[in-house]
């Protein structure tokens, strides 16, 4: 399937997939032709292929298609981005925040399309630790900055809900780039989100 760039997803489910989620329904011991249950297969099937239709973006695509020559080489950041993804072992949600900042070199993009590129990878079976990563190296190698920085906050409800059931517990992870490893200019990226981190 091509990559697609914009943003209107027209979801289109299988009747496989919601045969699937019959069976599921099912094998959790549930009747899956009473009333409250007869349309949740395919409303199951509709949000499964809305939560992962990052899988056909091309997030480097986004990018390009808003980047603008400017000289401007100061530090741009965007906090509290909000993010939504699945974790990939139990495919339970885990969810919090994004903050996300870069130094241009010749190039800045429309601010819109740095969380656009944040849905594009959350919107995909995850792990904290590799969409931290996504999201950095395609800024990295698309943009190709001074320097890039990405640090994640979220709540993972493989956590809250089942196994250990930590509901105060979150995770935080980052990764840098270019001018961010250097700690002088990483210290001032986290000086200035740390009223957004909890």
């Amino acid at each position: 399937m091509p990559y697609r760039v914009f943003e209107e997803y027209n979801v289109q489910v299988t009747d496989e997939m919601k045969e699937s989620y019959a069976d599921v329904i099912t094998g959790i011991g549930e009747d899956v032709t009473r009333e409250g249950l007869l349309k949740t297969p395919e409303r199951a099937a509709k949000a499964m292929q809305f939560l992962t239709s990052g899988y056909d973006l091309d997030p480097a695509a986004i990018l390009k298609g808003a980047m603008f020559a400017e000289d401007y080489n100061d530090m741009v950041i965007i906090k509290d981005i909000e993010l939504y993804s699945l974790c990939e072992h139990h495919m339970l949600p885990f969810f919090g925040r994004a903050h996300i900042a870069y130094i241009p070199n010749g190039h800045i993009v429309g601010l819109s399309k740095i969380p656009r590129i944040v849905d594009v990878f959350a919107r995909r079976l995850q792990v904290q630790e590799r969409l931290t990563h996504d999201i950095l190296e395609c800024i990295d190698s698309t943009l190709k900055p001074l320097g890039v920085a990405v640090v994640i906050e979220a709540s993972h409800m493989c956590m809250m809900m089942r196994g250990v059931q930590k509901q105060n517990s979150s995770t935080t992870t980052s990764g840098f780039r270019g001018q961010f490893e250097k700690q002088e200019t990483r210290a001032e990226f986290l000086q200035l989100i740390a009223s957004s981190l909890h």
